[in-house]
This record gives C-alpha cells, sequence and structure tokens, in this order.
C-alpha cells in the first residue's frame, strides 16, 4: 500500500456538520421561544446565525478572538439582526448549543461503509480537527463511529489550527507516521488540503457540494464511495 496512516477532517467531511448543527440550533430556537422575541421564522435566524458563525470561525483561525467568544457572538450577532440583544442569553444559548450539538448523528452516506472497508484493509485511521474536544469526542460516541479512528488530534490538543503546518507535525507525531506514508482527506480546501500540502501530505478532496477548487488536491471525489478507487 502506498499509503498506511489516512488522516480524516470530521465536521463536513463524515459527520454533517449542517445538518445537525440546523436540528441543534431548532431546538435552541424552541426551547428559548425566540419566535416571542421578535424572531418570526426560523429559517430566517439560521441564516443569520450561519452567516455571524462563518466570520466569527475566520476570525477564531486567525487567533483573533477566543474560543468562548465565538461560542456566544454567533448566537448576540444572530439575534441582534432582528433587533434584539441579549448578552445573557446568547451566553447561555453559546453552552447549550454545545451540549445539544454533539447529540446529534446525521452522518454523509456511506461514511460507515467506507469506515470499516479501510478498516478491514488494513489501513490506520486517524482525525485532525478544528473542533472542541469534549464536543467531537461526544460526536463520535453518539454517531456511533469512534472505534475506527486511532487516534483524533484536535486544535485544542495540538495548540495549532488547520491550515497550519504545526497542527499536522503534531498528529505525524503522535501517531508515528510520516508524510511518505500518510493522506489527508476533508472538505475543505483551505484547511484540510492547504494544510495537507503545507505539512507535505498528499490530500483527498470530498466535494460533496460540487464546488470549484481554488487548490488543487491529489485526488478529488465527490462521494465517500469513491475512496475506494483510491485506496
Amino acid at each position: 500500500m502506498q499509503y498506511r496512516h489516512l488522516f480524516f477532517d470530521l465536521d463536513h467531511t463524515l459527520w454533517d456538520f449542517d445538518t445537525n448543527s440546523k436540528e441543534a440550533l431548532k431546538d435552541l430556537y424552541d426551547i428559548n421561544q425566540l419566535h416571542q422575541k421578535g424572531i418570526e421564522q426560523f429559517d430566517d435566524f439560521f441564516e443569520r446565525y450561519s452567516f455571524h458563525n462563518h466570520l466569527l470561525w475566520e476570525r477564531y483561525a486567525k487567533g483573533q478572538i477566543k474560543q468562548d467568544e465565538l461560542r456566544w457572538k454567533r448566537m448576540y450577532l444572530a439575534m441582534l439582526d432582528f433587533k434584539f440583544a441579549d448578552e445573557k442569553l446568547s451566553r447561555s444559548m453559546g453552552v447549550d448549543f454545545l451540549d445539544i450539538l454533539p447529540n446529534k448523528n446525521k452522518l454523509f452516506p456511506y461514511t460507515h461503509e467506507i469506515l470499516g472497508y479501510l478498516q478491514e484493509k488494513g489501513y490506520i485511521l486517524h482525525l485532525i480537527t478544528n473542533g472542541f474536544e469534549k464536543v467531537q469526542q461526544h460526536k463520535l460516541a453518539k454517531s456511533n463511529i469512534a472505534n475506527y479512528f486511532t487516534e483524533m488530534i484536535t486544535s485544542e490538543v495540538s495548540n495549532s489550527l488547520k491550515p497550519n503546518k504545526e497542527i499536522f507535525d503534531y498528529a505525524l507525531n503522535k501517531t508515528g507516521a510520516n508524510t511518505s506514508n500518510s493522506i489527508m482527506i476533508g472538505d475543505n480546501l483551505d484547511a484540510d488540503i492547504q494544510g495537507g500540502i503545507n505539512a507535505g501530505l498528499d490530500t483527498v478532496f470530498v466535494n460533496h457540494i460540487n464546488a470549484a477548487p481554488h487548490i488543487q488536491p491529489t485526488y478529488t471525489i465527490f462521494h465517500l464511495k469513491e475512496l475506494e478507487q483510491i485506496l
């Protein structure tokens, strides 16, 4: 085998983050009765939340804000767009969201099948994720895929974020892998693919949304089953 160690991203690659986060946010919307606070339609609230969450994650990845600020400000700014400002509620929702979200267990089609296939072929599977340590562990348990992975490297543990080379170096050192026998598999061109390239790894771009690539991966797939053609 050309590759021995397979490093997967989790969110948006295996774990259906968009579906799961929308379900979790809908729970919060109902629990906190936001429809009575001037936010009449959940889909409108979800759109504003998604907008601010994306921008705040970009700032977090650049080291401009801390985790706590990311967690509550995405709620606060989304509500502020509806002229409703409540920092206390925003902080409470930020905590509750991370309690609810990991209990959601929607995966992309063929996730269990491909992980089982790769494991049976003798590959050693790991995760490299920018997500929070406890949250990611809970997601793996609830979606019943933790048993496929030998190591999970998070930004918290490694003190670095994809696409920085340091998180990949940490992962290689922790797993005993090297660049010649490893490959990075993920959906995010800037974090996963450019990060893998920065670290000297071959890469697989999991293009679930048929995006136009602005970075050239080693391989591109549009469905997880296509990994069987590469590995």
